[in-house]
């Protein structure tokens, strides 16, 4: 199966290919892509080659909001006992815990929930976190 990058790619590759000996509307047709579509991919080609009209330009995208050691924090936040009267973390509590310890200045539960995702961690479940006995 082709992955959207390949996909685009491969249909830029077949407008390009078509475009020189028809119309962008009948290219725009037969290759399954917008009239605009194709005239875009066709000025890129004009304006910077080949490489230019097939592969997208890197996008900056946005900032993380969190560092290395703002990670490492949240993280040993989750493998810490939950606050008293609560049985496990959840990802709104760790992210008020997180604050309200000012461990990071703010942080969103869906970033936290993303960061536990990437280290593989559940808080939430009872057999996630290995903790040591006391005594």
């Amino acid at each position: 199966m082709l992955t959207p990058f390949a996909f685009r790619v491969i249909s830029r590759i077949r407008c390009l290919n078509r475009s020189r000996a028809f119309g962008i509307r009948k290219v725009a047709a037969h290759v399954g892509l917008t009239p605009k579509t194709v005239w875009l991919t066709s000025q890129r080609y004009q304006q910077g080659g080949l490489e230019r009209a097939l592969y997208e330009r890197a996008r900056p995208g946005k900032a993380a909001l969190l560092d290395g050691p703002q990670r490492q924090r949240l993280v040993a936040l989750v493998c810490s006992p939950p606050p008293p009267g609560r049985a496990r973390w959840t990802v709104r509590l760790l992210a008020e815990e997180a604050v309200k310890r000012k461990l990071v200045p703010r942080v969103g539960r869906e970033t936290v929930r993303v960061l536990l995702e990437s280290h593989d961690l559940k808080p939430w479940r009872e057999k996630n976190v290995v903790r040591g006995r006391a005594g």
